[in-house]
């Protein structure tokens, strides 16, 4: 017979806390991925994400390739 466990409301809420706070190991196979994930995770600044909009806008735009420019696209 299985024994069942009964447990207390104090008890249940001790063991989600502890499973939330337990993270699992994760392996990546390249320094790529990590940065990848890290950066999924991570929020930007609004300050910083605005600035960063702003010097994307400054960059000049790239020179047309010159097959486009051959075949006048």
């Amino acid at each position: 017979m299985k024994r069942q466990s009964k447990l207390t409301s104090q008890e249940q809420e001790q063991l989600a806390e502890t499973q939330s706070q337990q993270t699992s190991a994760r392996e990546f196979a390249s320094a790529e991925e990590v940065l990848r994930h890290d950066a999924s995770q991570t929020n930007v600044p609004p300050a910083i994400a605005e600035r960063l909009s702003q010097s994307i806008k400054n960059e000049p735009r790239p020179e047309r390739s010159w097959w486009k420019r051959l075949l006048g696209s």
